[in-house]
């Protein structure tokens, strides 16, 4: 395929007007979304969790604040070395085979949840696995989302990501109906899973990684990335790691992106504590059981992909910022009635409200990343832009599993990220959106 320079300049005439293969390589890039987003609905927030929780650990309560642990450790990892690993890429050119190697670290590492059996003595080895594929995973998020700005021209960076992200909730939302009619509520004789020693719940761990590399080749075949720089890995290395340190120099005086990253920070850390979570509460507070919580993922699902679609117009119209405003201030009644519900039913109404806008406040925040990063740097920006959605996110999980802990009530422990998600929008007031305000002569 022929690899064009991909500078958004150079692509003003917009992308979608282009020849049949750009446009073929912009949907692949979007259907990434789609492949990777089982990994979020079956083994960080509906399925594996649950199962952790009540057959590995054998204690709910405990579950959650293991889980709330390892997820904030991944999370701080990520935090540490995204941002280097983005001006290292920046600084080679290519972001494809970075992409490649994570998402094959995340697959691989789904694929060996299928050994972690109902036992206490598989505790380590189901977090270890866990910690790993959400660090492939997010490293592969953030390389996907560094692709954006040269694909498409900036007038309709909104309604890619939230169609991209659309996309992702319905991957999630086939993949979630798939594991519950095949594996979990059915026996089917073709496919001899040993229920006694849960196979029927640890294949959805294969049955990810198989999803995800199924409907991402394309975007390796298709995409077209940036040129390499030439540049010897040494001294790709060298030069991203300067990069970084001037970047990172020079936040002081950029306060308009630096107000976007810490409220950006702020509600990402609620909302990664809503999805790791969600399926842990549902089942500890209310009784639910593994099915209904993945039929209750599955209805988020729904209304996600709902909001993330019908907000990506939005997002184009009013601007990034302002539809973030609006999805936050929807998450925040919505989570403060789920939280608050006293029966399942209540939780259902609310949690599918809630799901209209988790969708338009993540795809919404990756377009305004989108518009403000400067060009040629944009894998490190979304490096800071990681950075900012985990820099606190293993204190988000760690938070709850603690205020779980001591007040062992998981109600009063979830509600602590509504605190997060008003502080993100209370500093995004502040934010505006343009690229002014990554000069340096800004205060």
């Amino acid at each position: 395929m022929v690899q064009a320079p991909l500078h958004a300049g150079n692509l003003n005439e917009g992308l979608l007007a282009a020849v049949p293969h750009r446009r073929r390589g912009l949907v692949a890039w979007a259907f990434y979304d789609w492949g990777n987003s089982p990994f979020t609905t079956l083994i960080i927030t509906f399925v594996f969790p649950v199962y952790f929780a009540q057959a590995v650990v054998g204690d709910e309560t405990l579950g959650q604040t293991l889980w709330g642990y390892v997820i904030g450790a991944s999370g701080l990892f990520i935090a540490i070395a995204g941002p280097i690993l983005g001006a290292i890429a920046d600084a080679g050119g290519r972001r494809k085979p970075w992409l490649l190697a994570f998402s094959s670290l995340c697959i691989t590492a789904c694929a060996l949840l299928w050994f972690a059996e109902p036992d206490r003595t598989f505790v380590a080895l189901s977090l270890v696995l866990v910690a790993v594929a959400n660090i492939g995973f997010e490293f592969g998020v953030s390389f996907n989302n560094a692709m954006l700005p040269d694909l498409v021209p900036e007038e309709r960076i909104g309604r890619w990501s939230g169609w991209a992200w659309a996309l992702g909730y319905g991957g999630g939302l086939v993949a979630l109906v798939v594991a519950l009619a095949l594996f979990i509520e059915r026996a089917w004789p073709w496919l001899p899973l040993d229920r006694t020693n849960a196979e029927h719940v640890r294949v959805v761990g294969p049955f990810v990684g198989l999803w995800f590399a199924a409907f991402t080749w394309p975007l390796f075949l298709w995409t077209p990335d940036r040129p390499t720089s030439g540049l010897p890995v040494s001294v790709a290395v060298h030069r991203g790691l300067a990069t970084l340190r001037a970047t990172l120099g020079g936040l002081a005086h950029r306060g308009n992106l630096v107000r976007f990253l810490i409220a950006h920070m702020l509600y990402a850390d609620a909302l990664v504590g809503i999805f790791t979570f969600g399926g842990i509460y549902a089942a500890g507070t209310f009784g639910m059981t593994l099915a209904e919580v993945m039929s209750f993922g599955i209805l988020l699902n729904v209304t996600a992909g709902l909001g993330a679609f019908g907000f990506s117009w939005i997002d184009d119209w009013l601007g990034s910022r302002r539809t973030i405003l609006l999805a936050l201030g929807g998450l925040i009644a919505t989570a403060t009635g789920a939280i608050l519900a006293m029966n399942s039913l209540w939780f259902w109404i609310a949690g599918a409200a809630l799901g209209l806008f988790v969708g338009p406040a993540q795809a919404a925040s990756r377009s305004l990343m989108a518009r403000l990063a400067p060009e040629g740097q944009e894998t490190e920006f979304f490096g800071l832009f990681a950075l900012s959605g985990k820099a606190t996110a293993f204190l988000g999980p760690v938070l709850v599993g603690a205020v779980t802990a001591v007040t062992s009530s998981q109600r009063i422990g979830l509600a602590s990220l509504l605190l997060l998600l008003v502080g993100g929008a209370g500093l995004l007031l502040g934010v505006r959106e343009n690229k002014a305000g990554l000069q340096a002569s800004e205060g």
